[in-house]
């Protein structure tokens, strides 16, 4: 059986893992924004070539559109390598939850200019600082609870 232990300071871990929250609502604001000034109807996911072609609403609404998609598509790393990582390492969990956010924010705003090109900022860059913190540390520790358990199950 093992045992997990919430350690002192996982608390970061919880408030980090509300900031990627916030995030969301922030650029399901930007989306829904841009939707309304470009004239994108649902169901419509992204705005046609020929919409964007008319109108940098629509670019600005399908650069909105993607930079929210590819936060939906990086969540479900996030989470339970945050909650795994956290176990162990509380604060560097919180920490990297926090950089991968802030470099977020700043990839949503730079790419929501219409310009492509402004969404890799040097705090986007922060942004896979934490990932790969979170990815290695929560590795790290699974690995040090399976070594644990064949550890333990050898002693039968």
């Amino acid at each position: 059986m093992v045992t997990v232990t919430v350690p002192d300071g996982f608390q970061y871990v919880g408030a980090a893992l509300v900031t990627t929250v916030w995030l969301l609502f922030y650029q399901v604001r930007k989306v829904g924004k841009f939707r309304r000034t470009s004239g994108v109807k649902y169901p419509q996911l992204y705005a046609e070539k020929a919409e964007v072609a008319a109108s940098t609403e629509a670019l600005k609404f399908n650069c909105a559109q993607r930079a929210h998609q590819g936060t939906l598509e990086f969540l479900p790393i996030i989470y339970p390598t945050a909650l795994i990582a956290g176990l162990k390492f509380p604060h560097l969990a919180a920490a990297s939850v926090a950089m991968w956010t802030i470099g977020r924010a700043s990839f949503t705003r730079g790419y929501t200019t219409g310009d492509p090109d402004k969404r890799v900022t040097t705090l986007y860059k922060l942004s896979y600082i934490g990932l790969f913190g979170l990815l290695f540390t929560s590795t790290y520790v699974a690995g040090e609870w399976v070594v644990a358990g064949i550890c333990s199950a050898s002693k039968l």
